[in-house]
């Protein structure tokens, strides 16, 4: 495993980190297995843990606190977010500060998540939702400024609304957010314009999420895939998602040689970028997180390849199932 200074908080953090999403409320999620999984991931020198509130009202967290309390003698770092109180993913445009992050419920959450992950601080504690145009609101900033005084949260964080990477940009000015999570794969290549050029300017951390398109980029799909009704992608992948992001998977298998797998060209691509410092793949399964794991030691692709998927970036914008 190799790793990277995550912006101006100094951590050394793992390029491949460990996407919490999928450990709790989706189908097919077992907590035995996912505690070996993630203890796994931890033998392999992951560091970074990446969870919510949101993420079936709290469990994923605790999952983690499991995982901090059987690894005490290391140093792991987690993450995890405030849920809009509105409920509303993604946030929406005109939305106002106090139906979604009001001060008391940043403390609230941020109290909640504490007790859940069993921990005094969170390491990076972040916004489930954002919209830019809180960036001058004083009651968010005076929240954050609190809690951090009080040493309850180490640094802070947005993660940025599917597709909307620039939803972010005078917020990320106001020198008060530590890092910025963004969906940033060989398909959603758009940060690259402005978000990533002002993160290496305010020295930024920057988490890459979804780095497998919601699980197009692993190669497995067909037009013919579904999920249960209960499982979010069930409503994600309706067919006029579905079948456009089959097609566009196609289309990069032919680029595929000497044994790489999609998964490995994706996260790869992901960490051929020195401005992203971790990504965060969701890992059910010992054998994803062995798999996904190795990639750092594999370096960069290739300049030709790297060129070569330039020309698969797929720029889409927010739609009623694109939460």
């Amino acid at each position: 495993m190799k790793y990277r200074t995550f912006g101006r908080t100094g951590w050394n953090i793992s390029e491949i980190g460990y996407g919490m999403w999928g450990l709790a409320g989706w189908t097919g999620s077992d907590k035995a297995e996912v505690l070996r999984a993630l203890q796994r991931s931890v033998e392999l020198g992951c560091n970074f843990f990446d969870t919510a509130w949101a993420y079936a009202d709290g469990v994923s967290e605790e999952i983690l606190n499991q995982l901090l309390k059987n690894n005490s003698d290391k140093r792991l770092y987690g993450a995890t977010k405030i849920p809009p109180k509105n409920r509303q993913w993604p946030s929406k445009a005109g939305a106002k500060l106090k139906d979604v992050f009001p001060a008391d419920y940043i403390v609230e959450y941020t109290e909640k998540s504490l007790k859940n992950l069993g921990v005094d601080t969170i390491d990076l504690q972040q916004f489930h939702v954002w919209e830019d145009s809180w960036a001058d609101q004083d009651e968010w900033k005076e929240a954050i400024m609190k809690l951090s005084e009080q040493g309850k949260v180490r640094a802070w964080g947005l993660s940025v609304n599917r597709w909307e990477p620039d939803n972010s940009l005078n917020t990320i000015r106001t020198g008060l957010i530590d890092a910025v999570q963004v969906i940033y794969n060989i398909f959603d290549q758009n940060p690259e314009d402005n978000l990533f050029p002002l993160c290496r300017e305010m020295n930024v951390g920057i988490i890459a999420r979804v780095p497998f398109d919601e699980g197009t980029l692993t190669g497995t799909f067909t037009k013919e895939t579904t999920f249960p009704a209960n499982d979010w992608r069930s409503t994600y992948f309706v067919p006029e998602n579905l079948n456009s992001s089959v097609d566009h998977a196609d289309a990069l298998k032919p680029l595929l040689s000497g044994g790489m797998t999609m998964p490995e060209m994706a996260l790869r691509f992901i960490l051929s970028n020195p401005d992203v410092h971790t990504t965060i793949p969701g890992m059910r399964q010992i054998r994803n997180v062995e798999a996904n794991t190795a990639v750092s030691d594999k370096g960069p692709l290739a300049p030709e390849l790297l060129q070569e998927l330039k020309g698969h970036r797929w720029d889409r914008t927010p739609t009623e199932w694109s939460q």
